[in-house]
C-alpha cells in the first residue's frame, strides 16, 4: 500500500456535531454538502482558508447533491422536503439559487442529473406504500414530466444516468433491485429494460462502462452485472461477496468510476484503526482488485467514518470528507 500525506484541511467551526455528507468534484474545486444544511465550494489548493462560497439550502435536511452540467458550474441539491434546488456557483451568493423544482412532498433519497437530456431526477423514500422516481425537464421547471410509482417497492437509494445515453437511467433500491430504465417510455409496464436482483438493500450502484454495472449493498456485498445480450439472465458476472471479509475493512464508503474507462476505485475504511484505503478495481480477463497498488490515507478522519472521497487528477490530490466535520486533501510525498 502506498500512503498519501495529509497536506490541507478544513473543519466546520461550530460546536454541535456536523457531518460532511458528500463531496462533489467540480472544475472550480471540491463542493461539499453537510448536515448543517450548507452547500460549500472550496479552493482546491487552499482548503484551510474555508469555503469560497457557503450557501444555506432550504430542504429541511439535505440528503444529496449532484453536478448538473458538464462544465461543473451548476449543482443540484435535494432533501427531506422533496424539493430540488439548482445553484449556479458562478453567481453572487444572493443569486446562486437559480431554480427550484417542487411538486414532490416526499423526502428525496437519491438524485441524478443530465444536462444532455435537460433532466433532473429524484428517487424518494417509501411513503404510503409507494416509492417514486420523478423526472423534471429543466427547460420547463414547473411540473415533472414523468412520475414512476412502481419501478421499486422501497426507498430509491441510487440513481445514475448511462455514460453515453441520456435516455437510460439506472436505479437502485432497498428492495434489492437494480433496474435499467428507458425514460423515453412513460408506461411503467414497459419502462424497465433490465433488472438485476442483488438480493440485498442497495447502498450504491452505477455504470462501470456502457454495458457493465456494479451494485454495493448496505451490508457491503459487491457484485458486477452486464447488460450485454450474452448476459441476459441477469445473474452477477463477478460476485466479490462481503467486502469486509475480502478487504479486512469495516465499511465501504463508495465506488467511484474512473472517467477514462479504466475501472473504478473502492474506498474502504476501518474507523477503529483510523484507516482508509483506496483500492483500484481493474478489468483484464475479468475484474480484479489491485491490493498491491492500493493507496492509503493514514489517520484518515480519526475514528470517524469517511463519508466521501474524490480525485483531482490534475493536481494529484485526493479529497476526503467525514463525520468529524472535516474535508481533507491528500497528496503523494514530494
Amino acid at each position: 500500500m502506498y500512503p498519501l500525506t495529509y497536506v490541507d484541511g478544513y473543519r466546520i467551526p461550530i460546536r454541535e456535531e456536523v457531518y460532511v455528507l458528500d463531496i462533489i468534484p467540480l472544475t472550480a474545486g471540491p463542493a461539499t454538502i453537510s448536515s448543517d444544511q450548507k452547500l460549500s465550494l472550496f479552493n482546491p489548493t487552499n482548503l484551510k482558508a474555508g469555503p469560497q462560497l457557503n450557501l444555506l439550502t432550504q430542504h429541511g435536511n439535505i440528503t444529496c447533491a449532484k453536478a448538473y452540467d458538464a462544465g461543473n458550474a451548476v449543482i443540484c441539491t435535494a432533501g427531506e422536503d422533496g424539493s430540488v434546488s439548482m445553484w449556479d456557483l458562478r453567481n453572487d451568493p444572493r443569486r446562486a439559487d437559480v431554480a427550484r423544482l417542487t411538486d414532490n412532498p416526499v423526502s428525496v433519497s437519491s438524485l441524478a442529473c443530465s444536462d444532455a437530456g435537460y433532466s433532473v431526477v429524484v428517487g424518494t423514500e417509501l411513503q404510503d406504500h409507494q416509492a417514486s422516481i420523478i423526472i423534471w425537464d429543466v427547460r420547463s421547471n414547473s411540473a415533472p414530466v414523468l412520475h414512476y410509482k412502481e419501478v421499486h417497492s422501497d426507498d430509491v437509494t441510487e440513481l445514475n444516468f448511462h455514460p453515453s445515453n441520456h435516455n437510460i437511467l439506472l436505479s437502485g433500491s432497498t428492495d434489492g433491485l437494480v433496474n435499467i430504465c428507458d425514460i423515453r417510455i412513460a408506461d411503467e409496464d414497459e419502462v424497465i429494460i433490465q433488472t438485476f436482483n442483488h438480493d440485498a438493500s442497495i447502498h450504491h450502484a452505477g455504470f462501470l462502462n456502457d454495458t457493465e454495472v456494479y451494485a454495493l449493498s448496505h451490508d457491503e456485498k459487491l457484485a458486477l452485472y452486464d447488460m450485454a445480450e450474452n448476459h441476459q439472465n441477469g445473474a452477477a458476472t463477478t460476485d466479490f461477496g462481503d467486502m469486509r471479509q475480502v478487504l479486512g475493512c469495516q465499511y465501504i464508503a463508495n465506488v467511484t468510476t474512473k472517467l477514462n474507462g479504466a475501472g473504478a476505485v473502492i474506498g474502504a475504511g476501518a474507523h477503529d484503526q483510523q484507516a482508509f484505503e483506496l483500492i483500484h478495481m481493474r478489468k483484464g480477463q475479468g475484474w480484479n482488485l489491485d491490493r498491491d497498488g492500493s493507496v492509503g490515507l493514514p489517520g484518515a478522519h480519526s475514528s470517524e467514518i469517511v463519508r466521501s472521497f474524490c480525485f483531482d487528477d490534475k493536481a494529484q490530490t485526493v479529497f476526503s470528507a467525514g463525520e468529524d466535520g472535516f474535508i481533507k486533501a491528500w497528496r503523494p510525498n514530494a
